[in-house]
């Protein structure tokens, strides 16, 4: 009897372990193809180097804001430059200055040289600490390396970035080693609070990716985990008969009533719960046994199990099984079967 509720729990498992790596697998392609990472961080750039008011310049704060605006309607990044940075820094702009001459292209000359080969916007969406340190020190320099007269800048553009600095100037005691020490620990922490922010997001895209991903498949975890235990009887049945004769064959006459035994068991131990539940998704694969795989449209089947009321609950656990992603899953198999992972 331990077996069967141990099968159970493997079966549930490692359908929810592969449904969540499809879910995970549509979030990164999603993050890719919009290149979500890189607007998350030139978004933040731009506010806290520009200022909100700047063109262009905006770090998304509602749900709403989020789905629409950072992925699909606006980017924040710079225009990708495949040339080295110059030698010398440009001047800061003046109060008025053009977009163009904003801060956040400053910045980008500085760091493009770790920039790849992309058509259109930067593709940078990670900065080291270091590196904007000694980027923000080379700005300076174009200020004939007075960081007072460069802060004085900052706060004539009402830049955002003049308060932060400011506090770390006067905390390094106008030492400039310090200063950039304490710019790069500055920016690590600012680094974490995005990071932050853009796992807020993927927990967002990740329950959106999910329901869509229960609602193609209609995969009804209650439902799912009947029929494994259905299969478990099955395959009892079957052992039964071939130990004790067909006095005990009750649960095989049931399922192949009418059909060659042999042919019925080959095709029934064949198909496994996981693939039967993944044959109500709106299009199905079949492999036969002769020929080429086939694809099937099963929209009529398909939309019958969505609005009958009675599959909604299974459709609830497996939509918020797999809110807790794919580690989560891979990590409760692993203790339930033993395996051992590699450092």
């Amino acid at each position: 009897m331990l077996s069967v509720y141990v099968d159970l729990a493997l079966g549930l498992v490692v359908s929810f372990l592969l449904l969540s790596l499809l879910v995970s697998g549509l979030n990164e392609a999603f993050v890719r193809v919009l290149a979500i990472r890189s607007k998350f961080l030139w978004a933040y750039l731009r506010d806290t180097m520009d200022g909100a008011g700047a063109a262009g310049s905006w770090l998304p704060a509602r749900v709403r804001d989020v789905f629409t605006r950072l992925p699909f309607l606006h980017d924040p990044r710079p225009r990708y430059n495949a040339l080295p940075a110059p030698a010398e820094a440009g001047d800061l702009p003046e109060p008025q200055g053009k977009a163009d001459d904003s801060m956040i292209n400053l910045l980008y000359e500085r760091v493009r040289e770790i920039d790849h080969a992309k058509r259109g916007r930067t593709s940078i969406a990670d900065i080291p600490p270091g590196r904007f340190a000694v980027a923000l020190m080379e700005l300076a320099a174009g200020e004939d390396g007075d960081v007072e007269r460069f802060l004085a800048k900052l706060k004539a553009m009402n830049s955002p970035l003049y308060g932060p600095l400011k506090g770390v100037w006067e905390s390094a005691q106008r030492d400039l080693d310090r200063f950039r020490q304490g710019v790069e620990t500055w920016f690590d922490g600012e680094m974490q609070r995005l990071s932050m922010l853009y796992r807020r997001y993927v927990k967002w895209v990740i329950a959106v990716l999910g329901l869509l991903v229960t609602l193609l498949f209609t995969m009804d975890g209650f439902e799912y985990a009947k029929t494994l235990l259905r299969d478990n009887a099955f395959r009892a049945s079957v052992t039964a008969v071939s130990e004790a004769g067909p006095d005990a064959y009750s649960e095989l006459k049931a399922r192949c009533t009418g059909a060659d035994p042999v042919h019925c068991v080959s095709e029934t131990m064949s198909q496994p719960a996981l693939v039967k539940m993944l044959g109500h998704a709106l299009v199905s694969v079949s492999i036969p046994e002769q020929g080429d795989p086939g694809v099937e449209w099963n929209g009529g089947v398909w939309w019958d199990r969505l609005v009958t009321p009675s599959h909604w609950p299974g459709f609830l656990l497996t939509y918020v099984a797999l809110l807790f992603g794919a580690p989560f899953w891979w990590d409760v198999l692993r203790r339930l079967t033993g395996i051992r992972s590699r450092r």
